[in-house]
């Protein structure tokens, strides 16, 4: 996933979960944040931020988007809406072990009452794959949620009735950055979700994570993530 037209910037604050002010050549701009989550562990004030320019597109009303941030020497994608692009771009790729040469694939599929990210086949196989982007790491152990999902938590039960029905079922972690060694449930923020996870892996969902290549302008799929005793409770 490349972005076209980038610039740096200072992070200031947040006045709520869509804007952010940052400083941009000095002047402080009202920016567009690609992630509703909380994120306070990333935005911090002061911290250098980078953001896509979108100046080519005349009805926004912003002119840039905050898709990236500087967490010490790591650099963390939070752009929500790219992660299930780079899950897709790297299964057309041939990228995610167990999951090479797909014979098709499509985004956006419903199934019950729920829309899934990316739907596949493999011979007489089929499947659906939900996407979860993670920007949450904490002494090199990347988590999920970093807030209460309760749209995350009917997915994935629903994806349980996809299995009993014959579909494979994957729920994919992409950890939006590179550097965390491992990968958890966010068990304190949203246990709901956590025990549907727990319930889903008990009827044959899949639980993948992998990290991401993140620089600048480009985020790509990374290396499998261990997944460290993700259905126990912390």
């Amino acid at each position: 996933m490349i972005y076209n037209k980038i610039i740096e910037g200072i992070f200031v604050k947040r006045p709520n979960r869509f804007i952010a002010q940052v400083l941009i050549h000095g002047k402080e701009e009202t920016v567009h944040v690609k992630n509703t989550g909380r994120c306070k562990e990333l935005l911090v004030p002061g911290v250098k931020v980078i953001l896509e320019d979108c100046s080519h597109n005349v009805n926004r009303k912003t002119r840039y988007s905050l898709i990236s941030v500087w967490k010490g020497d790591l650099l963390v994608n939070m752009d929500s809406q790219v992660p299930n692009t780079v899950v897709f771009e790297a299964l057309k790729a041939n990228k995610i072990k167990g999951l090479e040469n797909l014979s098709y694939l499509k985004r956006e599929v419903t199934f019950g009452k729920s829309r899934y990210d990316i739907y596949f086949e493999s011979g007489t196989n089929r499947g659906f794959i939900e996407v979860k982007g993670v920007t949450l790491e904490n002494e090199g152990i990347a988590m999920f949620p970093d807030a209460p999902t309760e749209r995350g938590t009917k997915h994935v039960l629903e994806m349980i009735e996809a299995v009993q029905e014959g579909y494979i079922g994957i729920l994919f972690f992409l950890i939006q950055m590179k550097g965390p060694t491992g990968f958890r449930l966010n068990w304190e923020m949203d246990p709901d979700f956590s025990e549907a996870v727990n319930l889903a892996k008990e009827k044959g969902v899949q639980v993948i994570a992998y990290d991401s290549i993140v620089i600048e302008n480009n985020i790509q799929i990374g290396d499998p993530i261990e997944i460290e005793s993700t259905f126990e409770k912390y």
